[in-house]
């Protein structure tokens, strides 16, 4: 029973709490016993505070048991990337320059609105340092691993918290996105991924990367995705920069379809190198939207690669996270952020004004596209994941991260809400597809993916790798 838990969506959960066919304590326990067989091998978490969790977990069952529940999530086990605030918990942004030795009492406001309507917070899950990458390892918690093959990344820099989706240590986790550390790990993971419209959800404090800077939900099904996104896209005073948008229930029309709607699928976006393996699974699953009764155009778009504008954004906000540090504390830092931080401390006001111009121009070119297309598609990334332990794939002639991640910046410069979507395999490798919606039309790329799901049902590591790796992990627990 235990097991079948793990697979079940939050959505589900919440029925079957409701109906006291199950419990809180039972599914947090379950959740628990699973972190601690698989995690010892890939490294999800940072930390697992059992005891909180579980009290947490009582007080949740008391709630049902008296038909009071706290919320929408009231009971469901949920996780905190660590570079959002959690009280209770030191937030080390996987860093060694950060003392764990101070107060920590405030929650980010994901974290706080998951809190009132009573999720059961289980810990925080691993990033790269101060989640300047595309994958996940770092000086102070190592390396995180693949849930398909250990051997390989699973992307970042929310890496750890996609691990946990895929192995089923709960349904929801609050990811960040500053230039597609949301979706890189969604995709290589095979799990649904959504970054919202900038601004829909509240932050504090704000990252140095600013309105590159999103928080959202990693989860197994899109069904609780929107549960989490109407959940955490609250107010709060905290956040000067929020939206002054109503929250809005994007649950709402989840299950209408994409009838009737125009879709406009690029390949490339004009600049992009995809695998032809990749490109061939994506074209082949552009289909299902014709299935579903939408118009699906071929797009030449010719944009030029964008990335031009967002390398020195991104140095700013490195030099920004860096200039406080003393030089004890840089000694520290990964060398590599170091070194892409550097030309942050040198880029003059106008220069950054000028960037931030282009990325206007950049904005308009989608706003004006989307009068047109209720959804853009494009490939989520150009390659399945590579070995673990590397900032690119090894022998090959790429660089930097973002050089095999082409289609997940423009979106952070756009600010528009996507969505990552599982969509098949190569070379058992999961592959996904990227949609792409118009600014605050959040709950229509939910629509379009939930309906993408409903033809074609994700697919999570099956139950034999589960095992095979419970087994290692119970050796090595026994050998320690």
């Amino acid at each position: 029973m235990s097991k079948e838990l793990l697979s079940l969506p939050a959505t589900r959960l919440i029925q079957m709490y409701k109906a006291h066919t199950v419990s809180p304590v039972e599914v947090t326990t379950a959740v628990l016993k699973r972190i601690a067989q698989l995690d010892l091998v890939f490294n999800a978490f940072c930390v697992v505070d059992e005891e909180s969790a579980l009290a947490s977990a009582r007080a949740s069952e008391q709630r049902w048991l008296e038909g009071k529940p706290a919320g929408l999530v009231d009971g469901i086990p949920t996780t905190v990337k660590d570079l959002v605030l959690a009280k209770g918990w030191p937030t080390l942004r996987g860093s060694r320059t950060i003392d764990p030795d101070q107060p920590w009492t405030e929650d980010g406001p994901p974290v706080a609105r998951l809190r009132e309507q009573g999720a059961v917070i289980l810990g925080k899950t691993t990033t790269p340092e101060f989640g300047w990458k595309g994958v996940t390892d770092s000086p102070l918690t190592g390396i995180t691993r693949n849930p398909w093959n250990k051997d390989l990344t699973p992307g970042g820099s929310s890496g750890g918290a996609a691990v946990a989706a895929a192995l089923g240590m709960g349904p929801l986790h609050v990811a960040t996105d500053g230039g597609g550390s949301i979706r890189i790990p969604a995709a290589f993971c095979g799990i649904f991924g959504f970054k919202s419209t900038w601004g829909l959800v509240p932050v504090h404090p704000h990252s140095p990367a600013l309105s590159l800077w999103h928080q959202g939900p990693l989860t197994r099904t899109v069904g609780d995705a929107a549960l989490m996104q109407t959940v955490i896209a609250q107010a709060d005073k905290r956040d000067w920069y929020q939206t002054p948008m109503p929250a809005l229930d994007v649950r709402k029309n989840l299950e209408d379809g994409i009838k009737g709607w125009r879709i406009g699928f690029s390949a490339d976006l004009g600049y992009a190198k995809v695998d032809p393996a990749v490109a061939a699974m994506i074209a082949q699953q552009m289909k299902r939207f014709t299935d579903l009764g939408a118009e699906v155009e071929l797009l030449d778009l010719k944009l030029d690669d964008p990335i031009a504008i967002m390398r020195p954004l991104w140095a700013v906000a490195l030099a920004l996270a860096i200039a406080p540090m003393t030089a004890a504390q840089r000694a520290l830092v990964e060398p590599a952020m170091l070194e892409l931080a550097e030309p942050g401390f040198a880029l003059s006001a106008l220069e950054y004004r000028g960037l931030e111009r282009q990325r206007e121009i950049l904005g308009r070119q989608m706003t004006m596209l989307h009068q047109k297309y209720d959804l853009i598609i494009t490939p989520q990334m150009p390659i399945t994941a590579f070995a673990a332990g590397h900032e690119v794939p090894p022998g090959g002639d790429y660089q930097r991260w973002w050089e095999w991640s082409p289609f997940t910046y423009p979106f952070n410069l756009t600010q528009q809400p996507t969505a990552t979507v599982p969509c098949g395999f190569v070379n058992g490798l999961p592959v996904a597809m990227q949609l792409i919606g118009a600014k605050f039309a959040d709950a229509k790329v939910l629509q379009a993916a939930r309906a993408f799901e409903s033809l074609q049902p994700f697919v999570m590591p099956d139950a034999a790798i589960l095992a095979a790796d419970a087994e290692h992990c119970s050796a090595l627990s026994t050998s320690l």
